[in-house]
């Protein structure tokens, strides 16, 4: 109750100091005018009563910046003007970083407990950056000023920063700014005439003004890059062989390497084992080319959906797998060897290691070792799947979604049982195409449900499609253990308390991938890495040369977002020196191809709840669809998140056949800012699945009816019909 007490009273002195200030119209003594007309006030006070006049300047300062009132700039100024460099400097320099620093605490008193309950997650993030780097990066603030000073006074109040440290630093950080404007204020006090605006002391002064944050700017990174390369400073090569070197050849390492090709910079691919990385040869293409078998022989056991026969599909196993190495095959040329010399990229077929910032070692695969070195290196060496530490696990065995390929394409037959471990977006792919291929599928999930990044219904929807397909789900299941009994595999699993023992031929593993790390001379080069390797907003490294993009960055693991990154990391690193660009994840869409599938862009509903983001919500129900009708393939809907009262789009969640593909049309939209008017206004072929996204944007059109005008014109109309 004290507390509250006391918070209610500096709110109302903080309230009334703001309302006294423009109420009294104070505003009108922080301008340029002002400060000309009283200048040789000033100057008699400060001849008179010195120490009087600075006490009050003082306090005027503390309270303006106390306050976060307009006119900081203006009183900076007027230090300068009315005390000269010295004097001026010191005085402001004071009673900035007291008045910042009494900010600070107003708003940690004020605001910190309110915010903390509404985000407390983002807080929590916010004081674990400033934990380990909260000063630095405090001090680069103060320095270039990206930001007003007031906002991060009250910003900087909602981390647990401590309040001597935030004084410090303010204060050397704010000293060289401060200079800057105390300088033009003396150049500005100065002036006798109109002509003096135009002096060559006080047209430097605003030159600095202006070139202020860019050379602070270039201080700041020029100290960092000191500090980082300190330790490898004798063996920074005085030439380099190439302008890049490019490590590992997936998605992220191919799209680096055209990038730098195309631009016609000297670079370097290094790639251990298959060009195409993840995607191209256990990944995407293999599980698409198996999807699409396995949709065929379910579509032909359902032959009475489209009027034929229900036919049960005979085939070879083996034939199926060959299949799919068969595609991988076809598409093997897009990112081959032959390919990426041809358009000017080195390929190197070997182990590389990082031996210092600018140097890599690469073990070629064909014996022998070649070390280059470069200007730049973009770390692309993906992910793999992650094997929990099942106790028995080595004695059964089991294959993971990179291994089942090979595998599988031993055997004579689809896996008569088996178990899947896991229920994200690849468990359940392969689990829906397994059970269709024959197999007798159990799909174990330790969480509550399904796809659990997913909204509910979109949870139990794709539930209810692999169980009509024959997988037995088990949700809320954690595994614990795998035992051969009577030379029989079995898992063991936890569910409710109790155990529960289920035999199986095959394992496959599908509970997520983790990021190649090791073995690449990060740790020996010290460069950070928590699950994924630790990036700024323009995917560099600690040392700003070393980029790093697509699964081994994060924070998505998709092979678009790896091409999307990649582009960020090869201009970065040919072009850094000039312009630097941020990674934009601000429109990021996925898709899991299970039948049907389902496709997302931008927020669903529970990650709306979870950030407190207000939202409208605009449903259509395919089977309402002509085109999906016509094609048996009436299930799903378009769930489309708005801005309140706008047609803004926050996010789209699609369920349905060519989900993926319908999509896209959200993308755009997201992407450059059209909303659900500009999708209704826009003609769609009939019949098609497309006319979806349109029908959804007649949903939200007809929610949102002027009903006003509407009766207006019914009466209108009344009228004319006499």
């Amino acid at each position: 109750m004290v507390v509250s007490i006391r918070k209610i009273l500096l709110l109302l002195v903080v309230l009334l100091g703001i309302v006294a200030f423009f109420a009294f119209g104070l505003n009108r003594y922080f301008s340029l005018a002002f400060l000309k007309e009283s200048q040789a006030s000033f100057a008699t006070l400060r001849e008179t009563q010195p120490l009087q006049l600075a006490l009050g300047f003082f306090l005027v300062y503390v309270a303006v910046t106390a306050l976060s009132l307009p006119g900081a700039t203006i009183v900076t100024l007027a230090g300068g003007a009315i005390f000269g460099l010295g004097w001026g400097l010191l005085i402001v320099s004071f009673a900035s970083s007291i008045g910042a620093t009494m900010a600070f605490l107003t708003a940690r008193f004020l605001l910190r407990e309110p915010v903390q309950s509404r985000f407390g997650q983002r807080l929590a993030d916010m004081d674990k950056g400033i934990e380990k780097d909260g000063a630095f990066y405090l001090f680069t603030l103060r320095l270039i000023p990206v930001v007003p000073f007031f906002v991060i006074n009250l910003l900087m109040g909602l981390t647990k920063m401590k309040a001597w440290t935030f004084y410090w630093v303010s204060q050397l950080g704010m000293l060289a700014g401060t200079a800057v404007y105390v300088n033009a204020g003396t150049q500005l006090g100065q002036l006798d005439s109109l002509q003096g605006i135009l002096s060559p002391g006080l047209l430097g002064s605003f030159v600095l003004l202006g070139l202020f944050p860019l050379i602070a700017r270039k201080i700041v990174e020029a100290v960092q890059k000191r500090k980082v390369y300190a330790k490898w400073a004798s063996v920074r090569p005085a030439k380099f062989d190439r302008n890049l070197i490019v490590i590992g050849a997936g998605a992220g390492g191919l799209v680096s390497a055209y990038i730098a090709a195309a631009v016609k910079a000297r670079v370097t691919l290094i790639e251990a084992h298959k060009m195409g990385g993840d995607c191209l040869n256990y990944g995407c293409v293999p599980s698409k080319a198996l999807i699409k078998s396995a949709r065929l022989a379910h579509q032909m056991r359902h032959g009475t959906n489209y009027g034929l026969n229900d036919a049960t599909p005979t085939f070879s196993f083996k034939a199926v797998m060959q299949r799919i190495h068969d595609v991988i095959k076809a598409i093997e040329p897009h990112d081959s060897v032959e390919r990426y010399t041809g358009l000017g990229v080195e390929v190197l077929q070997g182990h590389a290691k990082l031996v210092n910032p600018w140097t890599v070692e690469v073990a070629l695969n064909g014996g022998g070792t070649q070390t280059l070195t470069a200007r730049s290196i973009v770390i692309a060496t993906g992910a793999r799947p992650f094997v929990p530490p099942l106790p028995g696990l080595d004695a059964v065995g089991c294959v993971t979604s990179d291994t089942l390929w090979d595998a599988f394409a031993k055997l004579d037959e689809v896996p008569k049982r088996l178990v899947v471990l896991g229920g994200g977006p690849i468990g359940c792919e392969l689990a829906q195409s397994f059970a269709r291929l024959g197999s007798q599928v159990t799909q174990v999930e330790m969480a509550p449900r399904l796809m659990i990044r997913e909204d509910e219904e979109v949870s139990a929807l794709a539930r209810a499609s692999l169980e009509a397909d024959g997988v037995a789900v088990l949700t809320g299941h954690k595994a614990l253990r795998c035992e051969v009994v009577d030379g029989e595999k079995t898992l063991v699993v936890e569910h409710a308390g109790a155990e529960k023992r289920m035999a199986f031929d095959q394992l496959l593993c599908a509970v997520g991938r983790v990021a190649r790390l090791t073995g690449y001379g990060l740790e020996d080069l010290g460069i950070p890495t928590n699950k994924t390797v630790e990036t700024n907003q323009y995917l560099q490294t600690l040392y700003p040369n070393i980029y790093a993009a697509g699964d081994v960055a994060g924070p998505y693991q998709f092979t678009h977002v790896a091409a999307h990154q990649a582009w960020y990391a090869a201009v970065n690193a040919l072009f850094g020196d000039f312009k630097k660009f941020k990674a934009d994840y601000s429109v990021i869409p996925w898709a899991t191809f299970i039948d049907p599938e389902v496709a997302r862009v931008g927020l669903n509903e529970q990650e709306a709840k979870e950030k407190n983001i207000a939202y409208e919500v605009t449903k259509y129900g395919i089977d309402d669809l002509d085109r999906a009708i016509a094609d048996s393939e009436a299930r799903g809907f378009v769930k489309v998140l708005t801005v309140p009262g706008k047609d803004t789009i926050l996010g789209v969640t699609l369920v349905g056949t060519h989900a993926g593909d319908l999509l896209a049309e959200y993308v755009m939209a997201m992407k450059h800012g059209l909303g659900l008017n500009k999708i209704l206004g826009t003609i769609h072929t009939y019949p098609t699945l497309a006319e979806a996204n349109k029908y959804a944007a007649g949903e939200w059109k007809r929610a949102h009816q002027p009903e006003r005008l509407l009766a207006w014109l019914k009466k209108f109309h009344d009228w004319k019909r006499g």
